[in-house]
């Protein structure tokens, strides 16, 4: 009987911390949006419900963390295809001002991206990605030091659920985490 109330309360405590097979390091919630592709089209985090998703923050114009992270998020989108995983993979521009869906397209482009699962976002101010970037992500952004172009930002991935929430963060510019990321979301699904 003991060992019944045991395993009752170990299903409770799972399903309050959503019971995930993987090990979380975070859990947040996505701010609902609604912002525009890299086809000029409308996304928002409903358009995501139901679907586990990897999430990053770049911008077009970097000239470091956000190549690699890049690169790092191509090759993710190509061994998810190898490997039969649907997720979603989302870039939230974090220079908005200067991204704008032509260039955040030709910017995919150059990575070879399949736009049929990967969004670019833009269609916000600053002020707007920042705070989500912050709030839901607790991912640093912030506006560049003055004389330069180079916005501030942090460099993780972020595996997001179903649900909205965001369960783990991985380094995005460390190659060896996508791996890991394959296999977590193999466990997931």
């Amino acid at each position: 009987m003991k060992q019944l109330f045991i395993l009752l309360g170990l299903s409770i405590l799972l399903s309050a911390c959503g019971g995930y097979a993987i090990d979380s390091n975070i859990s947040e919630t996505v701010a609902d949006f609604e912002f525009t592709t890299q086809d000029n089209e409308t996304l928002n985090l409903d358009d995501l419900k139901g679907e586990w998703w990897i999430a990053d923050f770049i911008f077009t114009n970097c000239t470091t963390v956000c190549l690699p992270m890049t690169a790092n998020m191509a090759t993710l989108q190509t061994k998810l295809e190898d490997e039969g995983i649907d997720a979603k993979l989302v870039s939230f521009s974090v220079d908005p001002d200067f991204d704008s869906p032509e260039v955040l397209k030709a910017y995919g482009e150059s990575y070879g991206a399949n736009f049929d699962n990967w969004f670019f976002l833009t269609g916000y101010d600053f002020n707007t990605i920042k705070e989500l970037s912050v709030n839901s992500f607790r991912n640093l952004v912030e506006q560049p030091p003055e004389g330069s172009d180079q916005v501030y930002h942090g460099t993780r991935f972020f595996l997001v659920s179903p649900e909205g929430e965001v369960v783990k963060y991985y380094g995005g510019i460390e190659s060896s985490e996508i791996d890991l990321i394959v296999n977590d979301l193999k466990k997931v699904q």
